[in-house]
Protein backbone atom coordinates (compact mmCIF):
# COMPACT_ATOMS: atom_id res chain seq x y z
CA UNK A 1 0.00 0.00 0.00
CA UNK A 2 1.41 3.37 -1.05
CA UNK A 3 1.14 6.62 0.83
CA UNK A 4 0.44 10.10 -0.36
CA UNK A 5 3.41 12.09 -1.64
CA UNK A 6 3.48 15.78 -2.43
CA UNK A 7 4.28 16.86 -5.99
CA UNK A 8 5.68 20.34 -6.58
CA UNK A 9 4.74 21.62 -10.05
CA UNK A 10 6.16 24.49 -12.09
CA UNK A 11 4.50 27.88 -11.78
CA UNK A 12 1.81 28.28 -14.38
CA UNK A 13 3.08 31.70 -15.37
CA UNK A 14 6.54 30.30 -16.18
CA UNK A 15 4.90 27.49 -18.12
CA UNK A 16 2.74 29.99 -20.01
CA UNK A 17 5.81 32.02 -20.96
CA UNK A 18 7.55 28.87 -22.18
CA UNK A 19 4.54 27.82 -24.28
CA UNK A 20 4.21 31.29 -25.82
CA UNK A 21 7.91 31.31 -26.70
CA UNK A 22 7.52 27.86 -28.23
CA UNK A 23 4.36 28.57 -30.20
CA UNK A 24 4.92 32.20 -31.26
CA UNK A 25 8.12 31.94 -33.33
CA UNK A 26 7.32 28.51 -34.76
CA UNK A 27 3.83 29.59 -35.82
CA UNK A 28 5.27 32.72 -37.40
CA UNK A 29 7.86 30.62 -39.25
CA UNK A 30 5.13 28.40 -40.65
CA UNK A 31 2.86 31.25 -41.77
CA UNK A 32 5.35 33.85 -42.91
CA UNK A 33 8.41 31.86 -43.93
CA UNK A 34 6.65 28.66 -45.02
CA UNK A 35 9.01 26.64 -42.83
CA UNK A 36 7.39 23.21 -42.65
CA UNK A 37 9.73 21.96 -39.95
CA UNK A 38 8.31 24.57 -37.55
CA UNK A 39 4.97 22.77 -37.58
CA UNK A 40 6.41 20.19 -35.16
CA UNK A 41 7.26 22.89 -32.59
CA UNK A 42 3.82 24.42 -33.02
CA UNK A 43 2.16 21.08 -32.32
CA UNK A 44 4.36 20.55 -29.26
CA UNK A 45 3.48 24.01 -28.01
CA UNK A 46 -0.27 23.43 -28.31
CA UNK A 47 0.13 20.01 -26.64
CA UNK A 48 1.81 21.70 -23.68
CA UNK A 49 -1.36 23.69 -23.09
CA UNK A 50 -2.84 20.53 -21.55
CA UNK A 51 -0.39 20.80 -18.66
CA UNK A 52 -1.98 23.88 -17.10
CA UNK A 53 -4.14 23.49 -14.02
CA UNK A 54 -5.65 25.56 -11.22
CA UNK A 55 -5.81 24.29 -7.63
CA UNK A 56 -8.32 26.14 -5.47
CA UNK A 57 -8.06 26.55 -1.67
CA UNK A 58 -8.81 23.33 0.23
CA UNK A 59 -8.56 21.36 -2.99
CA UNK A 60 -5.95 18.97 -4.39
CA UNK A 61 -5.07 17.34 -7.68
CA UNK A 62 -3.90 13.71 -7.85
CA UNK A 63 -1.48 13.15 -10.74
CA UNK A 64 -0.94 9.89 -12.62
CA UNK A 65 1.17 9.12 -15.68
CA UNK A 66 0.18 6.05 -17.70
CA UNK A 67 -1.24 4.38 -14.59
CA UNK A 68 1.63 5.33 -12.26
CA UNK A 69 0.95 7.59 -9.28
CA UNK A 70 3.27 10.61 -9.43
CA UNK A 71 2.05 12.67 -6.49
CA UNK A 72 -0.55 15.09 -5.22
CA UNK A 73 -0.57 18.86 -5.63
CA UNK A 74 -2.03 20.50 -2.51
CA UNK A 75 -0.54 23.96 -3.02
CA UNK A 76 -3.07 26.51 -4.23
CA UNK A 77 -2.55 28.50 -7.39
CA UNK A 78 -1.89 28.32 -11.14
CA UNK A 79 0.55 25.58 -12.22
CA UNK A 80 1.97 23.77 -15.20
CA UNK A 81 2.85 20.08 -15.22
CA UNK A 82 3.58 17.32 -17.68
CA UNK A 83 0.75 17.53 -20.24
CA UNK A 84 0.47 13.74 -20.22
CA UNK A 85 -0.45 13.70 -16.53
CA UNK A 86 -4.00 12.69 -15.73
CA UNK A 87 -5.39 14.99 -13.07
CA UNK A 88 -8.08 13.99 -10.57
CA UNK A 89 -9.55 16.64 -8.31
CA UNK A 90 -10.00 15.66 -4.65
CA UNK A 91 -11.64 18.12 -2.27
CA UNK A 92 -9.97 18.64 1.11
CA UNK A 93 -12.90 20.56 2.57
CA UNK A 94 -14.76 19.35 5.65
CA UNK A 95 -18.09 17.73 4.80
CA UNK A 96 -21.25 16.94 6.72
CA UNK A 97 -23.06 13.64 6.48
CA UNK A 98 -26.54 13.74 8.00
CA UNK A 99 -27.48 10.09 7.79
CA UNK A 100 -30.98 8.88 7.09
CA UNK A 101 -32.90 7.49 10.04
CA UNK A 102 -32.02 3.83 10.43
CA UNK A 103 -34.26 1.25 12.03
CA UNK A 104 -32.00 -1.01 14.10
CA UNK A 105 -32.21 -3.23 17.17
CA UNK A 106 -30.52 -2.23 20.41
CA UNK A 107 -28.68 -4.61 22.74
CA UNK A 108 -31.97 -6.05 24.05
CA UNK A 109 -33.53 -6.39 20.63
CA UNK A 110 -35.86 -3.39 20.87
CA UNK A 111 -36.39 -1.69 17.49
CA UNK A 112 -35.19 1.90 17.57
CA UNK A 113 -34.74 4.74 15.09
CA UNK A 114 -31.31 6.33 15.09
CA UNK A 115 -29.55 8.95 12.99
CA UNK A 116 -26.06 10.46 13.19
CA UNK A 117 -24.24 13.56 12.01
CA UNK A 118 -20.69 12.99 10.79
CA UNK A 119 -18.12 15.68 10.01
CA UNK A 120 -15.27 14.32 7.87
CA UNK A 121 -12.59 15.31 5.38
CA UNK A 122 -10.04 13.66 3.10
CA UNK A 123 -6.64 13.42 4.76
CA UNK A 124 -4.75 11.01 2.44
CA UNK A 125 -5.55 11.72 -1.20
CA UNK A 126 -3.83 8.56 -2.48
CA UNK A 127 -6.04 6.28 -0.41
CA UNK A 128 -9.16 8.28 -1.23
CA UNK A 129 -8.44 8.15 -4.94
CA UNK A 130 -7.15 4.59 -5.34
CA UNK A 131 -7.97 2.42 -2.30
CA UNK A 132 -11.76 2.73 -2.69
CA UNK A 133 -13.99 3.17 -5.71
CA UNK A 134 -16.03 6.15 -4.47
CA UNK A 135 -14.85 7.54 -1.15
CA UNK A 136 -17.99 9.65 -0.54
CA UNK A 137 -20.24 6.61 -1.01
CA UNK A 138 -17.81 4.57 1.09
CA UNK A 139 -18.20 7.04 3.97
CA UNK A 140 -21.99 6.84 3.78
CA UNK A 141 -22.18 3.03 3.77
CA UNK A 142 -19.55 2.53 6.47
CA UNK A 143 -21.26 5.12 8.67
CA UNK A 144 -24.51 3.18 8.52
CA UNK A 145 -22.66 -0.03 9.36
CA UNK A 146 -20.93 1.61 12.33
CA UNK A 147 -24.25 2.94 13.66
CA UNK A 148 -25.83 -0.52 13.47
CA UNK A 149 -22.88 -2.01 15.33
CA UNK A 150 -22.98 0.71 17.99
CA UNK A 151 -26.70 0.24 18.59
CA UNK A 152 -26.17 -3.49 19.08
CA UNK A 153 -23.68 -2.88 21.90
CA UNK A 154 -25.91 -0.69 24.09
CA UNK A 155 -29.49 -0.70 25.27
CA UNK A 156 -31.72 2.30 24.59
CA UNK A 157 -32.30 3.00 28.27
CA UNK A 158 -31.35 1.30 31.53
CA UNK A 159 -34.89 0.55 32.69
CA UNK A 160 -34.72 -2.32 30.21
CA UNK A 161 -31.25 -3.33 31.40
CA UNK A 162 -30.66 -2.36 35.02
CA UNK A 163 -27.06 -3.59 34.87
CA UNK A 164 -26.19 -1.23 32.01
CA UNK A 165 -23.97 1.65 33.08
CA UNK A 166 -23.94 3.22 29.61
CA UNK A 167 -26.99 3.54 27.39
CA UNK A 168 -27.64 5.15 24.03
CA UNK A 169 -29.89 7.78 25.60
CA UNK A 170 -27.76 8.55 28.63
CA UNK A 171 -24.26 7.69 27.39
CA UNK A 172 -23.60 11.15 25.98
CA UNK A 173 -19.97 11.86 25.15
CA UNK A 174 -18.84 8.30 25.83
CA UNK A 175 -21.22 6.87 23.23
CA UNK A 176 -20.21 9.56 20.72
CA UNK A 177 -16.54 8.81 21.38
CA UNK A 178 -17.18 5.12 20.76
CA UNK A 179 -18.90 6.01 17.48
CA UNK A 180 -16.00 8.23 16.41
CA UNK A 181 -13.47 5.50 17.17
CA UNK A 182 -15.46 2.92 15.22
CA UNK A 183 -15.79 5.23 12.22
CA UNK A 184 -12.11 6.16 12.32
CA UNK A 185 -11.12 2.49 12.13
CA UNK A 186 -13.49 1.84 9.24
CA UNK A 187 -12.65 4.95 7.21
CA UNK A 188 -8.89 5.05 7.69
CA UNK A 189 -8.35 2.71 4.71
CA UNK A 190 -9.94 5.38 2.51
CA UNK A 191 -7.75 8.16 3.91
CA UNK A 192 -10.69 9.80 5.68
CA UNK A 193 -10.30 11.81 8.88
CA UNK A 194 -13.27 11.82 11.25
CA UNK A 195 -13.57 15.27 12.80
CA UNK A 196 -16.74 14.66 14.80
CA UNK A 197 -19.53 12.10 14.99
CA UNK A 198 -22.66 12.47 17.11
CA UNK A 199 -26.04 10.84 17.50
CA UNK A 200 -28.51 13.38 16.13
CA UNK A 201 -31.77 11.46 16.51
CA UNK A 202 -32.77 8.64 18.84
CA UNK A 203 -36.23 7.22 19.49
CA UNK A 204 -38.09 3.96 19.75
CA UNK A 205 -39.57 2.60 16.54
CA UNK A 206 -43.19 3.51 15.89
CA UNK A 207 -44.59 0.07 16.69
CA UNK A 208 -43.34 0.11 20.29
CA UNK A 209 -43.07 3.86 20.93
CA UNK A 210 -46.49 4.15 22.63
CA UNK A 211 -45.90 1.11 24.87
CA UNK A 212 -42.45 2.35 25.87
CA UNK A 213 -43.84 5.80 26.63
CA UNK A 214 -46.40 4.25 28.97
CA UNK A 215 -43.63 2.24 30.59
CA UNK A 216 -41.51 5.34 31.11
CA UNK A 217 -44.48 7.17 32.61
CA UNK A 218 -45.23 4.24 34.91
CA UNK A 219 -41.60 4.12 36.01
CA UNK A 220 -41.71 7.86 36.76
CA UNK A 221 -44.96 7.49 38.73
CA UNK A 222 -43.55 4.60 40.79
CA UNK A 223 -40.40 6.58 41.54
CA UNK A 224 -42.46 9.61 42.58
CA UNK A 225 -44.73 7.52 44.81
CA UNK A 226 -41.71 5.95 46.45
CA UNK A 227 -40.39 9.40 47.37
CA UNK A 228 -43.81 10.50 48.62
CA UNK A 229 -44.23 7.44 50.84
CA UNK A 230 -40.68 7.75 52.13
CA UNK A 231 -41.27 11.40 53.04
CA UNK A 232 -44.70 10.66 54.57
CA UNK A 233 -43.28 7.95 56.85
CA UNK A 234 -40.61 10.37 58.05
CA UNK A 235 -43.22 13.07 58.72
CA UNK A 236 -45.52 10.68 60.64
CA UNK A 237 -42.59 9.43 62.69
CA UNK A 238 -41.57 13.00 63.49
CA UNK A 239 -45.15 13.97 64.43
CA UNK A 240 -45.54 11.04 66.84
CA UNK A 241 -42.10 11.69 68.30
CA UNK A 242 -42.86 15.39 68.95
CA UNK A 243 -46.27 14.63 70.49
CA UNK A 244 -44.65 12.12 72.81
CA UNK A 245 -41.74 14.36 73.83
CA UNK A 246 -43.86 17.43 74.52
CA UNK A 247 -46.57 15.46 76.35
CA UNK A 248 -49.27 17.13 74.29
CA UNK A 249 -51.44 14.04 74.25
CA UNK A 250 -51.04 10.43 75.31
CA UNK A 251 -52.04 7.98 72.63
CA UNK A 252 -52.42 4.27 73.06
CA UNK A 253 -51.47 1.87 70.27
CA UNK A 254 -54.96 1.85 68.77
CA UNK A 255 -55.10 5.63 68.48
CA UNK A 256 -51.53 5.77 67.20
CA UNK A 257 -52.52 3.34 64.45
CA UNK A 258 -55.55 5.48 63.60
CA UNK A 259 -53.44 8.63 63.52
CA UNK A 260 -50.79 7.00 61.35
CA UNK A 261 -53.50 5.79 58.96
CA UNK A 262 -55.07 9.24 58.70
CA UNK A 263 -51.75 11.01 58.21
CA UNK A 264 -50.64 8.56 55.54
CA UNK A 265 -53.91 9.04 53.67
CA UNK A 266 -53.53 12.82 53.79
CA UNK A 267 -49.84 12.87 52.86
CA UNK A 268 -49.88 10.16 50.19
CA UNK A 269 -53.18 10.97 48.53
CA UNK A 270 -53.13 12.45 45.05
CA UNK A 271 -56.00 14.81 45.93
CA UNK A 272 -56.48 17.33 48.70
CA UNK A 273 -57.99 15.83 51.86
CA UNK A 274 -61.43 16.95 53.07
CA UNK A 275 -61.22 17.12 56.87
CA UNK A 276 -64.08 15.87 59.09
CA UNK A 277 -64.37 17.86 62.29
CA UNK A 278 -65.13 15.75 65.36
CA UNK A 279 -67.35 17.74 67.78
CA UNK A 280 -67.65 14.94 70.28
CA UNK A 281 -65.10 13.23 72.50
CA UNK A 282 -61.88 11.69 71.33
CA UNK A 283 -63.44 8.22 71.42
CA UNK A 284 -66.49 9.13 69.30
Amino acid sequence: MKDEKIYTPVSGYQGLLFVLILIGPSLSAVILLQQIWAIAFTIIGFACLGGFMIVNPNESSVLTLFGAYKGTVKQNGFFWTNPFFLKKKVSLRARNLNSELLKVNDKLGNPIMIGVVLVWKVEDTFKAAFEVDDYAKFVQIQSETAVRKLAGHYSYDNFDDEQAEITLRGGGEEVNHKLEKELLERLSMAGIKVIEARIAYLAYAQEIAHAMLQRQQATAVVAARFKIVEGAVSMVEMALDHLSKKNIIALDEEHKAAMVSNLMVVLCGDKSANPVINTGTLHQ
